[in-house]
């Protein structure tokens, strides 16, 4: 199993635009999301995101918060754990809270979820985190995105 971890940040003229201009950013703005649980194959592969095709069908665990208050600080947050049978996949985001616990908080629910499994993680954890301080609408992501041959321009 191969994945890529992005994230994205953006403002725009609305919830909507916001969002999309942060999946852009990311790099998955111009492919259908679908959203799954947060299990991974063992020793899955990590890699840079490719360019994707267009309009493909791409599975992946989304953190993703928006908001239109301005000053508020959003953060999306992901959390990787890959053993040798499995992998785990946290998200967690927050709306004026320390990012830096946020952070430490989705490493606590995924060595967790690894421990509770009985899975030793090989290496160290992956945290992929975007932080925004919102000017009039803003929106952060940060993803798993699971990666098939087929889905690569």
């Amino acid at each position: 199993m191969k994945i890529a971890i992005v994230s994205g940040k953006d403002e725009g003229p609305s919830k909507l635009n916001a969002f999309d201009n942060a999946l852009t950013d990311a790099g998955i703005g111009d492919v259908n999301l679908i959203k799954v649980s947060s299990m991974l194959a063992g020793n899955a592969e990590i890699n840079k995101l490719p360019k994707l095709k267009a309009g493909s069908m791409v599975n992946c665990v989304l953190s993703e918060v928006t908001s239109d208050n301005p000053g508020d600080e959003i953060t999306a947050v992901i959390a990787v754990a890959i053993g040798e049978e499995l992998g785990c996949v946290v998200e967690t985001t927050g709306i004026n809270e320390d990012p830096n616990e946020l952070i430490e908080e989705a490493e606590m629910m995924v060595n967790y979820m690894m421990d509770k499994r009985g899975v030793k993680i090989k290496g160290d954890l992956i945290v992929e985190s975007s932080t925004a301080t919102v000017r009039e609408i803003a929106s952060v992501v940060a993803s798993v995105v699971y990666l098939k041959d087929e889905l690569i321009e």
